[in-house]
């Protein structure tokens, strides 16, 4: 294959999900002979892996879907393949809404994307792909890596099985589908060659892994197969589904000492009656319970959840609840959604449904609660020592990760010293914000004398 009409460009929206797909894809095509430049400013085809879970999202992509059908007309591309989510959504409709492209392709075809644009590339006519979601899991070696070596995401199975009220996801992504527990081993091994210390997994619910396939839940003994694999040294989990996360999880994870200590499970309110609403599990009363015996086993473990506020019937007193919970689970980290009407789902038509103005107000209030939460829970780790993972360094400032900071989701933590992108240091914190740490090396310290600008002058262009 010759220069730029070999080319393929890559065009990734939405989550880590979606990220991994797009690996896979480039990994497929590369396999084939194909090049992937996804700065490529002449290329033979452009793929666009689409996001469809929020309404935002649908018109990020669509957006994306009309530059490329642009390029194509300039002459600056010859094929344009819409992909993934946003195309499993809407299927034909989005052929209206966003008309030019040569092909329309669902989610779970990364395994054959290289036939996918051998036929875009002999046919004339455009058409739509789109199947009842099945996930064909690409082999493992071909995937290719775009994202810094130290840090991977581990996709350890797709779709969902739950019915959230507010939730778009299992209408595209199907049903629970756990990957193999080893193939997912093969995976680990094969990022950690190619680099990886931390490996990320993911799924939309970490819980439910293998029940389809070995008629139990099967992420501790999972868990403990990877905290064998070499070269691995941090394994992070996202996202866990509450009334799932076991007393074994929580035992497993406390005794793996590759599994870090950070829970992320996204609990979208805390009034028994909004969850009803939602067909969300449990309480707010349960769930203070589950993070006193996440916190008896594990200290030093962050707990990350998110909030939709405003969700539709959601009165002052219920309101109030919630906002009493977060101050009551003084939780790391909190992230907040004001609701958003995605048609097909129930919520969608749901009585109750609240002003814009009033949605963004208690959004406002709650940020401003957790706010105070996150400086007081930031501040309680000054004087204390932690591993950081090195990923920047600027005008004299380390920036990396604890284990408290999941990639591209939380804060920072700053660091005076001198280190290589990539790797695990021991600190001492010696400051604190509202989301960012500040630390310094163990047994490497600071030149003497040498005093650092402070970071908001140094280093403007980081996202604080």
């Amino acid at each position: 294959m010759q220069d730029s009409v070999e080319k393929v460009k890559i065009v990734t929206l939405g989550c880590a999900k979606n990220e991994v797909d797009s690996e896979e894809i480039a990994g497929v095509l590369l396999e084939a002979g194909y090049s992937i430049d996804g700065a490529a400013k002449k290329s033979a085809v452009t793929v666009i892996n689409t996001c469809g879970f929020l309404e935002a999202s649908k018109a990020e992509s669509i957006q994306a879907i009309k530059d490329a059908v642009r390029e194509k007309r300039a002459g600056r591309t010859g094929r344009v393949i819409v992909a993934g989510c946003l195309a499993q959504r809407l299927g034909p409709e989005l052929m209206k809404l966003a008309p030019g492209a040569d092909l329309y392709v669902g989610v779970g075809q990364m395994g054959r994307f290289a036939e996918i644009v051998k036929e875009v590339q002999a046919e004339r006519e455009q058409r739509i792909d789109v199947t009842p979601p099945h996930h064909r899991w690409a082999e493992v070696q071909t995937r290719a890596r775009t994202g810094r070596p130290w840090s991977a995401y581990l996709k350890i199975s797709e779709g969902c099985d739950h019915r959230c009220t507010f939730c778009t996801i299992p209408s595209f992504r199907g049903g629970h589908q756990s990957k193999p527990i080893e193939r997912i081993i093969q995976e680990a091994n094969h990022l950690a060659r190619t680099g990886a210390k931390e490996l990320n997994l993911i799924a939309q619910d970490v819980t439910q892994y293998g029940f389809d396939l070995y008629k139990e839940f099967t992420l501790p003994k999972l868990l403990k197969e990877l905290n064998k694999v070499e070269g691995i040294e941090w394994i992070r989990l996202l996202y866990f589904y509450p009334n799932r996360l076991t007393d074994e999880v929580i035992e497993t994870m406390a005794n793996c000492e590759k599994v870090v200590p950070y829970i992320d499970i996204p609990l979208q309110h805390a009034h028994p009656e909004t969850l009803r609403r939602m067909k969300r599990p449990w309480d707010g009363e349960r769930y203070l319970g589950l993070f006193e015996k996440v916190r008896k086993a594990m200290p030093e473990c962050a707990i990350r959840t998110t909030y939709i506020v405003g969700f539709p019937g959601e009165t002052q007193e219920e309101f109030d609840y919630l906002i009493d919970f977060v101050k009551a689970s003084h939780l790391d980290r909190v992230g907040a959604f004001v609701f958003s009407k995605e048609p097909g789902t129930p919520a969608h038509d749901l009585e109750g449904q609240l002003a814009p103005r009033v949605k963004r107000e208690r959004y406002d209030k709650i940020m401003r609660v957790q706010q105070q939460i996150s400086l007081a829970v930031n501040q309680g780790w000054v004087g204390r020592e932690m591993d950081v993972l090195i990923e920047d360094s600027r005008d004299g400032w380390l920036v990396g990760r604890s284990h408290r900071d999941a990639p591209e989701i939380d804060g920072m933590v700053f660091v005076q010293g001198e280190a290589e992108p990539g790797q695990i240091v021991r600190t001492k914190v010696t400051g604190a914000e509202e989301y960012d740490l500040y630390a310094e090396l163990l047994r490497m310290p600071v030149s003497g004398g040498k005093k650092l600008k402070p970071l908001r002058q140094a280093m403007p262009a980081l996202p604080l």
